[in-house]
């Protein structure tokens, strides 16, 4: 359960909603390097006045080994696009499959991965409004879904995977799928909220209908799950948590869990949170790993308890999973696929208003992103690692 990769009724009330960040305007398209990257060819009347970047490139996808950094021409926005320069960016598991070549296929070896990011407006395209020179803004990694229902197209534009993403000096995104940072949350904190930040809101809020006196369970200790626990209560929740690491459910007290349980130690931790809550059921379920655990999931369940399932990290299950309580308790059961640019506002809001830190294990510099990796690899970590510039 470790490594666990995968709006409107909170009380948002703040006078620092859209709030924007104090940094002073950047002047753009300055130049950051020099040379010509392997098999490019560079007319020297002309390179010394072209912008250039150091980004990482994902190369043959053959795991954390592939990655290559390379210098290159920076990117340019065309009409309605902005150019932004990267501060931080969060890592996430689904980087690490990327690089291995097991997420939708392979991409083109210049792919630039990393979906989640923050960093200051440099350049803007034609016809952009309403957006600035050095104003601090994020974007969602689903560039497209802006609001309402999920459709599969959005994966057409899909920050690290079908279109370039954050690990670099600048990466181009559309005008519209920029949010602003309020004024109090960091570089750090902003990116940190991108992907597993939008899907636990996205279980907690808008399927959960989280309200006071809830309790919610999520499992493990990885990005989605921790912010789960840290955004749960900021709503006034009680939260359940497991891990198969007592020193990681330490952490998770600390953080706020008000139940913590060693699946190892007690592989019934289904019981175990029934019992730790006064033998009711949980009302939400943050179910991070998939099928492997889906049963004990729904045997944890409240009546009328919904259950967001986000992915299957844990891989297939060793038989069919039990439903019989889903039908029981009239549970909700649904797929959650991240969110979109509307989530990521509300959330950012909620965030500001009510002084939400996402938990950052640790941070890297530009330099150590292939170390950054490794440690995500190594499941090590309790809640998000982000990589930083500047």
């Amino acid at each position: 359960m470790e490594n666990i990769d995968h709006q409107r009724r909170l009380a948002l009330a703040t006078t620092a909603a859209a709030a924007l960040g104090g940094a002073a305007a950047v002047s753009g398209a300055a130049t950051l390097g020099g040379g010509a990257a392997p098999g490019e060819t560079v007319n020297p009347s002309s390179a010394a006045r072209t912008p250039r970047m150091q980004a990482y490139q994902i190369g043959a996808q053959q795991g954390i080994g592939s990655l290559a950094r390379v210098d290159r021409v920076a990117p340019t926005p065309s009409a309605g696009e902005v150019v932004v320069e990267m501060r931080a960016a969060a890592l996430n598991h689904r980087d690490l499959d990327i690089l291995a070549g097991r997420y939708g296929g392979r991409k083109p070896a210049e792919r630039i991965p990393v979906g989640d990011g923050a960093g200051v407006v440099v350049e803007v395209g034609p016809g952009v409004t309403g957006v600035r020179r050095g104003e601090r803004v994020t974007a969602p990694h689903f560039t497209l879904w802006t609001d309402g229902d999920y459709d599969p197209s959005i994966f057409a534009a899909d920050a690290g995977n079908t279109r370039d993403g954050w690990l670099a000096e600048r990466i181009v995104l559309p005008a519209n799928s920029l949010v602003r940072i309020p004024e109090n949350l960091s570089f750090e904190a902003a990116a940190a909220l991108g992907a597993a930040g939008i899907t636990a809101w996205a279980v907690l809020e808008a399927l959960g209908r989280i309200k006071a006196g809830d309790t919610v369970l999520t499992l493990g200790t990885g990005g989605v799950a921790v912010l789960a626990l840290q955004i749960a209560k900021m709503c006034g929740a009680r939260v359940a948590i497991t891990s198969s690491s007592d020193e990681k459910l330490a952490l998770c007290r600390k953080l706020g869990a008000d139940i913590t349980v060693n699946y190892r130690s007690q592989p019934a931790w289904h019981e175990a949170v029934r019992a730790a809550n006064g033998g009711r059921g949980v009302d939400i379920v943050v179910e991070t790993v998939g099928a492997s655990t889906l049963s004990q999931s729904l045997a944890a369940c409240a009546p009328n308890a919904r259950v967001g399932l986000l992915g299957a990290l844990g891989g297939p299950a060793p038989a069919p999973p039990n439903l019989g309580p889903l039908i029981l308790n009239n549970v909700v059961l649904k797929g959650i696929t991240s969110g979109s640019r509307r989530n990521l506002e509300d959330l950012l809001r909620a965030s500001a208003a009510n002084r939400l830190a996402p938990h950052i294990d640790r941070s890297f510099a530009f330099d150590e992103a292939a170390q950054a990796l490794a440690y995500l690899a190594s499941g090590e970590h309790v809640g998000k690692i982000v990589i930083r510039r500047g």
